[in-house]
This record gives structure tokens, C-alpha cells and sequence, in this order.
């Protein structure tokens, strides 16, 4: 073997042998439990909550994500309010579930943050979600700014009761306000040692991806919602739509994304958890 054809074969090697690791690292990354929100699906939880939840396990979900039940009593969890906490607890566990992560409105996490607590820690939650801040659209920049010092604030206690705050996006996080995007403005104004992201995927609708936040924030992400959109915005299953999930599942490692929560349609979380174990 000449010395050209030796550097050419041993590069090979190297190159498929660092192709392998990564292929092992995200199989083994792929192996965290998937997990999907309760919102879409409020309407059936509300008929029949622990028949839902079995459905949902039955599917291959192992994880659900809660909307507060005092925070989300007038949009469909009002079910849920009429429940014990210990109660709603051991419905999903009966279920074959978990439920580490549960979103909250800003004013209970800045306002009543107490009373959150108590409620997170009978669920045993490790996480407790902002769903935004749900500011009206004459909302200044300096004003997603002193939202966000004051979930700083809150989240030291969440912090200290040993849990982690997170802060979910909407489209309009996307959006640009006196020449800077929002969400960038929000990671710069968030104390990353207490408020970690939860990144909604439906955002690639307005062109922006996953992924490149991930890279762009390394270890910002706390989990994400995903959901799979065609070109012209057309919800889908996970796996049929525009978003590359290879690439973002290899780059929510990069995020420290801990957990997947599916947020689509009823019809969709059937084939969405099956193309998800296929990866």
C-alpha cells in the first residue's frame, strides 16, 4: 500500500468511526421517554381523563405536560380544578405516565408563586413552565424586558424549592420589535442559571428552526414542543411535514433539551410517537 492510499483509508476509517459515535450518541439520546401536552387534547382529557391518559400510554407515551388547573380553569381544564392534587397525581401514574413539567400563566408564577409551588411540589414536578407572558400587542421591548426580570425573580424561589423554571415561546416571540427580535432579547434579559427555554417548533412556519437555537443557545433549553407543519402550514404527524427531526434531535443535545412534548392534533400522536422510535 502506497502512502497516499494508507492516509486515504485511514481517514475513512476515522471519519466512519466518528460517524458511528455520533449515530450512538443520538440513538442513545433518542432514548428519553416521550412525552406530549395536554392542551390540544383538553376537550377529551375533560370527558374521560384517565381513559385519555391510558389511550395516550398505549400509544408509547411516557411523559404528559400539565396546564395548571387554577391557572386554566376557564380555557378547559376546569375539570381538573374539581380534582384533589393527589388525585390528578395518581390518575397519571395509574396511567402508566409521569408528569415532570406543567405550565403555568405568568401571574401565577410571579404573583401567587407560593401557591405554585405547593401545587408543583404535590405533583411532584421538577418543572414549572411560563407559557408566556401574554403581553398585549402595543407591548414595548423594554416591557418583554421587565417581564422577564420579574420571572427572574420568581424563578430564584422555584430554584430554591428545587425545581427549574421554564419559558415557553409562541409565534409572536418571533417577531421583531425596535429592530431586535424578541426571543433573542428575552435570552439576553433571562438568567440562564434559572430560566431555562422551552422551544415550540411551530415556529418554523415563520422560517425559523429549531435547531439553530439550539446550536445559537447551547445548554439554554430546558424541552420543546413539537409539531410538524407542510410548506403552506398545514399541521401534520411528526415526521410527515418540513422540519428536519434528525437534525434537530441531534441538536437539541447541543441544547440540553431534557424532555419532548408532542403538541399536535388527536389524530396526529399515533404516527408522530411511531416515526419518533423509528429514528
Amino acid at each position: 500500500m502506497n502512502r497516499r492510499k494508507f492516509i486515504t483509508n485511514t481517514t475513512l476509517a476515522a471519519a466512519a468511526t466518528l460517524a458511528g459515535c455520533k449515530a450512538m450518541a443520538a440513538a442513545n439520546y433518542l432514548n428519553i421517554p416521550l412525552g406530549f401536552q395536554t392542551f390540544p387534547i383538553r376537550d377529551r382529557l375533560g370527558i374521560d381523563f384517565p381513559g385519555t391518559l391510558k389511550t395516550m400510554a398505549g400509544h408509547g407515551y411516557k411523559l404528559t405536560e400539565l396546564c395548571s388547573p387554577t391557572g386554566y380553569k376557564a380555557i378547559g381544564f376546569g375539570f381538573l380544578s374539581a380534582m384533589k392534587t393527589a388525585d390528578i397525581k395518581s390518575t397519571i401514574t395509574d396511567a402508566g405516565l409521569q408528569c415532570p413539567s406543567c405550565h403555568f400563566t405568568s401571574g401565577e408564577l410571579v404573583d401567587h408563586v407560593d401557591e405554585s409551588i405547593e401545587f408543583a411540589h404535590a405533583m411532584g414536578l421538577s418543572q414549572m413552565i411560563c407559557s408566556t407572558f401574554w403581553l398585549p400587542k402595543t407591548a414595548a421591548l423594554s416591557d418583554y424586558q421587565a417581564a422577564a426580570d420579574k420571572l427572574n425573580k420568581a424563578a430564584e424561589k422555584i430554584k430554591a424549592a428545587g425545581m427549574q423554571t421554564g419559558f415557553h415561546n409562541h409565534e409572536f416571540e418571533f417577531a421583531q420589535l425596535e429592530g431586535q427580535l424578541i426571543y433573542d432579547a428575552l435570552m439576553a434579559r433571562f438568567d440562564p442559571q434559572l430560566v431555562q427555554m422551552q422551544f415550540q417548533t411551530e415556529v418554523i412556519n415563520l422560517g425559523y428552526k429549531a435547531a439553530d437555537y439550539f446550536n445559537k443557545y447551547p445548554g439554554r433549553f430546558l424541552s420543546a414542543h413539537l409539531s410538524d407543519w407542510t410548506a403552506d402550514k398545514k399541521e401534520v404527524p411528526i415526521g410527515q411535514g418540513i422540519i428536519d427531526w434528525p437534525t434537530f434531535f441531534q441538536a437539541a443535545k447541543t441544547g440540553g433539551v431534557k424532555n419532548f412534548f408532542v403538541e399536535m392534533k388527536w389524530e396526529t400522536y399515533p404516527d408522530s410517537a411511531k416515526y419518533v422510535k423509528s429514528l
